[in-house]
């Protein structure tokens, strides 16, 4: 087994939200949704995704077809509910976590189970979404297009008076997600100061001697 493999935990997991039904985000939202996927990986990220159509399930793709893990986050209980009653995929996903919370519940662990979250075109659940990671003081890239949820967003943070520098916007993609990498690996050193020993295994270190893995 190789270090990397060893140590599959310590790599940044990106969380991405968006519409399951996309009639409202644009033809080319879909695409969007898989380059984010795509660069996620191109990072060596893990994508984490709500285990849904639309957005997520393309921004899935995108990742497996470039070789990535992806998490899925389930509503429903099971697998059978998974499909049957919440009429979810099962397609590019590596895991399901079923949780057995329903939507809003799922949102909740969704958000808790990545370093960062990426929102693109959504809906109530996306906006659910953004605000649960918006209180936990995660990272946060909103990506701008041709759909109103990159506005609805600056309003909230506009009428919220409560400052936010978490917070960024980009029209790029495959930007966003490297600018989002970057603030989840610079918080992991400046904030949860974990660091390698010399057996490449890691802890949570204070002392002058620790060695920094990013």
């Amino acid at each position: 087994m190789t270090e990397d493999e060893k140590h599959q935990h310590q790599k940044i997991k990106i969380a991405v939200s968006g519409a399951a039904e996309t009639e409202h985000c644009g033809e080319e939202s879909l695409q969007i949704a898989r380059v984010l996927g795509e660069e996620i990986v191109a990072q060596d990220a893990i994508l984490v995704t709500g285990a849904t159509t639309g957005i997520p399930l393309w921004s899935a793709r995108g990742a497996k077809e470039k070789g990535g893990v992806v998490v899925g986050l389930s509503p429903a209980a099971g697998e059978r509910e998974h499909v049957e009653v919440y009429n979810l995929p099962l397609e590019y996903l590596d895991l399901i976590i079923y949780t057995g919370f329903g939507y809003s519940g799922r949102n909740l662990l969704l958000t808790r189970s990545a370093d960062a979250v990426i929102i693109c075109c959504g809906r109530i659940g996306t906006i659910n979404e953004f605000t649960v990671a918006f209180e936990d003081k995660k990272p946060v890239g909103i990506l701008e297009g041709g759909w109103a949820t990159d506005d609805v967003i600056r309003n909230i943070l506009k009428n919220a008076h409560r400052p936010n520098e978490k917070v960024i916007f980009d029209k790029d993609p495959k930007a966003l997600v490297r600018r989002i990498v970057e603030m989840v690996k610079k918080e992991k050193v400046d904030h949860y100061r974990v660091y390698a020993n010399s057996d490449h295994f890691y802890e949570t270190c204070t002392g002058p001697d620790c060695k920094r893995i990013l």
